[in-house]
């Protein structure tokens, strides 16, 4: 008895000095103070259970010993060193500011020259892929956080080993985490037919407590460095079938001009990170005609720089006239949330719209908790009905149009690698507004006195969630 009493003695000691620890490294790490309290939260006051979440999801050995900051910047600019001298091209002045900071922040060129086509159903998607893929002729680059060994991922499977048994190199890159359901056999068969194919920061139990931060949240596919999809759908069968409560809706795009430049830099850049070979050939940035009249700057965004997040914020403090946001997750940086608000009580028509229902409830509850106060400032809070909305569109006074893979939360805009276009050009907003006006007949009008009825639990529980919102 005395034993066993001094047994569970010594492991108080040691979880309370686990504790203690784990406090102290996170403190003196100088992290971003929201996250540092809520780390030091989750561990204080969820039993061996923040204990666990830290070891998984806090540490920072990605980040210091993966990335070399200077090794980015240098392969972020060599690739497009490749590319044809860039002319000047005449841009909105109105976005003179935003244009600029991006150039400077992480050298993002502004392309122009560019075709930009929208889908709002996975099926439409996939059909145009899967042509394009059948008529490419030199080269297949794909990355994507989530490739499934299902119906659709077998068909993509079987066009993409077509293609290279035509003698067109395929490179793949998958994340490993995203894609963690899927056979090993999936992958040995793209290798066997001489396909190029790596996991993005291989996640296996020694190593699981370093790797599972800082995915490859990406959706990227270029061909013949002249066409390229980009937007929110990964490569599964639910982007078609939808969620057994219903459908899935989704937004992706499809450029054709001198923007897939940019996408293809940056597949190069992590091609150079997974498989440690550096490919800058002129090869794979031909000279491109003009496919039409959109200028943007591909920006891409980890946890070495925050280019997405400042030029977000940009376009935000610029808005004279509208805002629109579609978002799956709502878990903004405090500054972006004020900034919208802002927004709203200087004028600007600021739209947020939402899923009603969510594949990920506890994240969506923590969203709701954001939702009082953009009411409260003027913002027009819309929830979408018919299924789950995973869109991530943005646009900013019908002429300047965000899409890509980025959602509006702190794991996507500090933590995962994230792309997206920001694309200048009012015929392409104009496109994007009438998806926008489209599902706002699918939504539910939210009213703040309606909001304010909800049970006082349900609001506890959402504030609750909200001081984990950067770990979420």
């Amino acid at each position: 008895m005395h034993l066993n009493q001094t047994m569970i003695t010594l492991i108080d000691i040691l979880y309370l000095l686990t504790v203690v620890s784990i406090v102290v490294v996170v403190i003196t790490e100088n992290r971003n103070p929201i996250k540092t309290v809520a780390w030091v939260l989750a561990v204080l006051f969820l039993p061996v259970i923040g204990i666990i979440w830290y070891a998984v999801f806090g540490q920072e050995a990605t980040r210091k010993h993966r990335i070399s900051r200077r090794m980015y910047s240098k392969l972020k600019k060599r690739p497009l060193d490749e590319m044809e001298t860039q002319v000047e091209l005449n841009y909105p002045p109105e976005y003179a500011n935003l244009i600029h900071l991006l150039r400077r922040m992480d050298y993002n060129p502004l392309l122009g020259g560019n075709q930009v086509e929208f889908f709002t159903h996975a099926r439409e998607k996939f059909d145009r892929l899967l042509s394009d893929i059948d008529l490419a002729r030199k080269h297949i680059h794909l990355e994507y956080y989530v490739l499934n060994d299902d119906e659709i991922g077998k068909r993509l499977q079987q066009a993409l080993i077509r293609k290279a048994h035509e003698g067109v190199e395929v490179r793949i890159i998958y994340d490993s985490f995203g894609s963690r359901k899927t056979g090993k056999a999936y992958f040995e068969a793209f290798r066997m037919a001489g396909i190029e194919v790596e996991p993005f920061l291989k996640v296996t139990l020694p190593f699981l407590t370093s790797r599972l931060n800082y995915r490859t949240h990406r959706k990227i596919i270029v061909i013949d460095g002249e066409i390229g999809y980009l937007g929110g759908m990964n490569i599964a069968d639910r982007y078609l079938d939808g969620l057994e409560w219903g459908p899935w809706r989704d937004t992706h795009a499809r450029i054709r001009g001198k923007g897939v430049q940019g996408l293809q830099s940056v597949f190069l850049i992590d091609w150079f990170f997974v498989s440690q070979t550096l490919i800058t050939s002129r090869n794979y940035f031909p000279l491109l005609d003009n496919y039409g009249n959109s200028l943007m700057q591909i920006v891409n965004s980890g946890p070495l720089e925050n280019e997405l997040l400042h030029g977000i914020m940009q376009a935000i403090y610029g808005a004279e006239k509208s805002i629109f946001i579609q978002t799956p997750y709502f878990l903004p940086p405090e500054s972006m949330a004020d900034a919208l608000q802002a927004a709203a009580i200087r004028g600007v028509d600021v739209r947020l719209m939402l899923s009603r229902r969510s594949d990920v409830p506890l994240v969506q509850l923590a969203s709701y908790s954001f939702i009082e106060q953009m009411l409260q400032a003027g913002v027009k809070v819309y929830l979408y009905r018919e299924g789950f909305l995973h869109s991530k569109l943005m646009i900013f006074d019908g002429s300047l149009t965000l899409i890509g893979s980025a959602n509006l939360d702190t794991r996507s805009l500090e933590q995962n690698f994230e792309i997206e276009a920001f694309i200048y050009d009012k015929e392409v907003a104009f496109r994007a507004l009438e998806i926008f006006a489209g599902d706002q007949r699918s939504c539910d009008v939210v009213s703040l006195k309606e909001w304010k009825k909800r049970p006082l639990t349900r609001r506890f529980l959402e504030s609750l969630l909200r001081l984990f919102a950067p770990l979420l």
